[in-house]
């Protein structure tokens, strides 16, 4: 009589640890290759971003605007409005510097930070210059108030480069929502009736200049943190879910007067919890491939981590919670608009930007059949 075999406990845990293992083979990217595909998109992304904003967005504070006819009888909201935006903008020197601390081993994210620091600059100048010209305040009003300003320094919300990039993907949508809600109101659009009266053609042209900028960041980081999502899809999804659970503007706990700011804000029906919410979370949950936080959430709740032949972790399911055929497809079109830059000036021959298909994705695919 033949007796079952003995299975030691070695035995049994193996067996258990491959009764978990997905139907498909382990991944074929290291996360060093990973990070790899992702600083070189970022590289890319840069080189393509710098060539358009010169072609493109090649403006100056002081003399692109028509700052003499700037009106000097907007109502107290505008000007608090427009005093609130030159406030956050005076910690530029912050925004650059601490962020720059975190990335500056990365060459396409800290180069691009350089640069958008030196157009966040022309921000703070256009909102001093509206500052001045409206003629509320004086020139030593102003210079105390940038001094006092400048007693405080701005702190990282995060203190790791995922996060950041999708931090700053929220902020600049919420910022160029700002803007043109703003221009709206300076074009005499407002849907309040108490600031119809705010028209301003010198301000309105500068609310659409500078939200034209917001909006090149924000695609820009938008760009970077699909490169997350592809390449670290648990640790992106995860590092996005926090961000939009816990998203502050910045500037706001050391502004002195930021609750005015907001209080403004929100009579004026420019920014608050409604155009947050619609205009800034759904929006840029779409454009990330997201179908609302909760869908994002219950995705991330069912996923858990099992182990693969290579000994790495791999968290299954992640891949439901955000719509990854998109991701991927957005990810080849900015890999294809950095590769038409390369040609323009020979790269593509020497050092090109390539994509890098990450094989977890097709496996999910196999997956769901």
């Amino acid at each position: 009589m033949e007796h079952p075999p003995i299975i030691t406990p070695e035995e049994s845990i193996l067996q258990e640890l491959e009764s978990q293992r997905p139907n498909h083979a382990p991944t074929l990217l290291s996360r060093a290759e990973r990070h790899l595909a992702v600083e070189r998109g970022f590289l890319g992304l840069y080189r393509w971003y710098t060539a358009r904003s010169q072609e493109t967005r090649n403006w100056h504070p002081d003399l692109t605007f028509d700052w003499r006819n700037y009106r000097q009888d907007h109502s107290d909201d505008i000007h608090q409005i427009v005093e609130g935006f030159f406030a956050v903008e005076q910690y530029v020197p912050d925004y650059v510097i601490t962020l720059l601390r975190l990335i500056r081993r990365s060459h396409g994210r800290s180069h691009f930070h350089m640069r958008w620091g030196s157009e966040e600059e022309k921000h703070a100048d256009m909102w001093h210059n509206a500052v001045q010209f409206g003629g509320r305040r004086s020139r030593e009003w102003l210079e105390d108030y940038m001094f006092a300003l400048r007693g405080q320094e701005w702190k990282l919300p995060w203190d790791d480069p995922m996060h950041i990039c999708f931090y700053t993907v929220f902020q600049e949508r919420a910022t160029q929502v700002n803007y043109l809600n703003l221009g709206l109101v300076a074009k005499g659009e407002s849907p309040v009736e108490a600031y119809k009266n705010d028209e301003d053609p010198v301000l309105a042209h500068a609310a659409r200049v500078i939200a034209i900028d917001e909006a090149a960041h924000y695609n820009f980081f938008l760009e970077g943190a699909r490169l997350f999502l592809y390449y670290f899809p648990d640790e992106a999804v995860n590092a996005m879910v926090d961000i939009i659970r816990h998203f502050s503007m910045p500037a706001g706990d050391i502004i002195p007067d930021y609750a005015q700011l907001t209080e403004a804000l929100h009579r004026t029906t420019i920014f608050g919890p409604r155009q947050h919410y619609r205009d800034v979370v759904k929006v840029a949950l779409k454009n990330l491939g997201g179908d609302g936080l909760k869908a994002v959430e219950d995705g991330i709740r069912r996923s858990r981590e099992v182990p693969m032949e290579d000994g790495q972790m791999r968290t299954t399911a992640i891949f439901d919670s955000l719509d990854y055929d998109t991701i991927e497809a957005k990810v080849q079109q900015l890999i294809g608009r950095v590769n038409q830059h390369e040609a323009k000036f020979g790269l593509d021959k020497i050092a090109p930007t390539e994509f890098v298909p990450n094989p977890d994705i097709e496996a999910w695919r196999n997956q769901r059949g």
